[in-house]
């Protein structure tokens, strides 16, 4: 909090000429936090969405001060002010302690492929508690700079992987900014209550397979990082017979469900691992991440 105070008021002083930091407590559904107002008459942003990109500066300086403050806060909202000038608003919430790991049911496995040095996709395995989030990212194109965006959105989300998804979208969706912009995918579980939630924004694929049916997610097209709608949520139970499949484009979508049965038997690595040579493209970068329970 004491860097993000010093980052805006920094911004105040060498930007907009001088302004206010307003701080305040929250108290929301159960939730405690702080929250700062940046408040000025200056001239303004130029390029908002550049504004929290690392190395965008107007002024010869590194340029990482609202980047910082995106990744170290849980909310961050940009816009100008009708009398002129900016108004800025950070939110970071009360972070309880974070549960050690108990009696995880769940399997995790992962396997991707680059199409060149490079790869353009990342993945998210976090557990907690009886709380799990994993995710598969994929940066837009090929290369380096794709590598780029999706390690931007990885640290992201590794950063905040205990915030509400619709905040981690909204989080990805600024620290993107000024990037190739990624799509992306997310899954939380919570083995106690046998549930999933699952959101998604792009072409990132999410199959949920239960006693044979594929199970329905909702999806939202858009880039993050490119004024990306917020996702849709969708909420399903999670059973001993529930598996899930994240895969990027990379690897085609044209199986369901009869074409898991042979890889039911083995375990999240080696499943992952399996799809992959089975379905992934030579063409691009290719990713597949499985979750499923335990083999006792």
């Amino acid at each position: 909090m004491v860097l993000v105070a010093s980052e805006l008021a920094t911004n105040l002083v060498k930007y907009a000429g001088g302004g206010r930091l307003i701080f305040s407590t929250l108290h929301e559904a159960g939730r405690k936090g702080l929250q700062i107002e940046s408040l000025d008459e200056g001239p303004g942003i130029a390029d908002l969405r550049k504004s929290v990109c690392d190395g965008y500066s107007t002024a010869g300086s590194l340029g990482v001060g609202l980047g910082a403050v995106n990744r170290l806060m849980d909310e961050l909202k940009i816009r100008a002010r009708a009398k002129g000038g900016m108004k800025l608003v950070c939110r970071k919430w009360l972070r309880e302690a974070v549960l050690p790991l108990v009696n995880s049911p769940l399997d995790f496995g992962a396997a991707s492929r680059a199409k060149a040095e490079d790869n353009g996709d990342d993945f998210v395995i976090k557990q907690w508690g009886a709380h799990a989030l994993v995710g598969v990212i994929d940066g837009c194109g090929h290369g380096t700079l794709a590598h780029r965006a999706a390690r931007i959105a990885r640290h992201y989300v590794e950063g905040h992987f205990d915030r509400p998804l619709g905040e981690i979208f909204s989080g990805v969706e600024l620290a993107c900014q000024g990037s190739r912009g990624v799509v992306m995918a997310l899954l939380r579980f919570n083995w106690m209550q046998g549930e999933v939630i699952a959101a998604s924004v792009g072409n990132v694929e999410v199959r949920i397979f239960d006693a044979g049916q594929s199970l329905p997610v909702r999806v939202r097209r858009g880039i993050l990082g490119v004024h990306a709608p917020r996702p849709l949520l969708t909420t399903l139970p999670w059973t001993r017979t529930s598996m899930a499949v994240l895969f990027s484009d990379g690897v085609s979508s044209r199986w369901g469900p009869e074409e898991v049965v042979p890889w039911a038997g083995l375990k999240a690595d080696a499943m992952a691992q399996a799809v992959l040579r089975a379905r992934g493209k030579t063409s691009d970068d290719a990713t597949v991440l499985v979750v499923k329970q335990k083999i006792p």
